[in-house]
Formats: C-alpha cells, sequence, structure tokens
C-alpha cells in the first residue's frame, strides 16, 4: 500500500500542494482529480521522485521514502506515465521497452509475454520507431514500458489526453485487468470524469493544492463528485 500524508510542496516560492494526504491500495483505482493547475501533476512527480517535495511523508509497503530520486522511487516499485508519455521516438518500440529495465535485476531483463498480450499492437510494431506511432500507440508503449518494470504502484497522468475513442476503451480495460489482479495499486490522474468515474474505487479531489474531497467510489455520489471536480 502506498500512503501520502500532510506532503506539501513548493516550485520557489509558491506553494503547489497543501497537507496533501491520500491512500492507494493494490487491486484499486485511486482517481485524482480537478481542474487544471490544482497541483494533480506535482503530486504524481512528488511520489515518483521527480520532484522534491518540501514536507510531509510518502510510505509504500510501511517503509517511508526519505525524498527519493526518480531512481529510486522507481526501485522502490513506483512507475510513473507522465502526462506527454516521453518515448524515445529514435528507438524502436523494443527498445522503449528496454529502458524499463534500468531498475531491475539482470535476471529481469526480458520483456514478459503479458505485455503484448495486454497491448497486441505493441507486438506488431516491435521495429516501428516510437516517433512514427499514433498518439494512442504511443500511451500504450509508455504504459506498456512501465509495467515492464513490475511496478507495485503505477502513476497515470491523464492517459486519455488526445487519444482517439478506441484507444481509450482499450487503455480502459487494461487498467480494469490490472486493478482486478489485486497486485498493483493505481494512482489516476485524468479530467475525462466519465472514464475516471468508471474506474475509480477511491476518489481524492484537489483544489488549489488541498483535498476537498478523499472518499470510496461507493460513498460519493456522481451530482457530488461533479460538483467538487468543478470547483
Amino acid at each position: 500500500m502506498l500512503k501520502v500524508d500532510n506532503l506539501t510542496l513548493h516550485y520557489g516560492a509558491s506553494q503547489i500542494l497543501w497537507g496533501v494526504s491520500l491512500t492507494a491500495r493494490p487491486g484499486a483505482v485511486t482517481a485524482v482529480m480537478g481542474t487544471n493547475g490544482v497541483g494533480k501533476t506535482s503530486l504524481l512527480r512528488a511520489i515518483a521522485g521527480r520532484h522534491p517535495y518540501s514536507g510531509g511523508t510518502i510510505t509504500l509497503g510501511g517503509q517511508v521514502l526519505d525524498h527519493p530520486s526518480a531512481a529510486q522511487a522507481a526501485q522502490a516499485g513506483i512507475a510513473y506515465v507522465p502526462q506527454g508519455r516521453e518515448i524515445f521516438p529514435l528507438l524502436t518500440v523494443t527498445e522503449n521497452l528496454q529502458t524499463g529495465f534500468a531498475c531491475l535485476p539482470k535476471s529481469d531483463h526480458h520483456i514478459p509475454d503479458r505485455i503484448y498480450d495486454l497491448f497486441p499492437v505493441l507486438k506488431q510494431m516491435k521495429n516501428r520507431r516510437g516517433g512514427d506511432l499514433s498518439g494512442g500507440q504511443q500511451q500504450q508503449l509508455a504504459i506498456a514500458r512501465a509495467l515492464v518494470a513490475r511496478p507495485k504502484v503505477l502513476l497515470l497522468d491523464e492517459p486519455t489526453e488526445g487519444i482517439q475513442p478506441n484507444i481509450i476503451k482499450q487503455i480502459g480495460k487494461v487498467i480494469e485487468l490490472l486493478r482486478d489482479e489485486g497486485e498493483i495499486a493505481i494512482i489516476l490522474v485524468e479530467q475525462f470524469f466519465d472514464f475516471a468515474y468508471g474506474l475509480a474505487d477511491e476518489f481524492c479531489v484537489l483544489n488549489r493544492g488541498e483535498v476537498v474531497l478523499n472518499q470510496p467510489a461507493s460513498a460519493t455520489p456522481r451530482e457530488v463528485l461533479l460538483e467538487r471536480v468543478s470547483i
């Protein structure tokens, strides 16, 4: 289980996060929602070791991660799929997937068949350069690369952004499958309300860097959530 407790974060003199707390359980999707600019991406970047946080604690499996670097967070089992995907355009699909080996012992330096079961299009395009893929295919590649690292926690930042509807459905099915397998905790930042609402087990809504709603999906009526998200 990943636990974020009282997290604060600054960019220079500007405070972005104010005492944010949330929990992400294996076998569950925690949806982090809110309008643009409220700190959702900053929260994921802090958890992933991409940006230092100012205060609070991040705990994974009972172990406190003491202001980890990106490499240390990855080694601890946190995989991050950023907004914009950050694939390597000149590397092939296979080579992009192999970059997920960086935090693994050498004995695990292989791409599981399961990756291609989840994303069959990647098997068909193994030798294509990442930059030649469509936006939806690149998003699938970015998620697959994260899964190659065998994560305990998967952070997804706007996975539906700029993606055609049929690929959004495929990505949703993959998230459902990962959730139902019960081994990975998933934190989903998403603007597409219906997509997040259909997947989430927990909701954490941010406004101006603070948590304004943190509840199980079963305790959050759709109308209440819509009101909070649109603050």
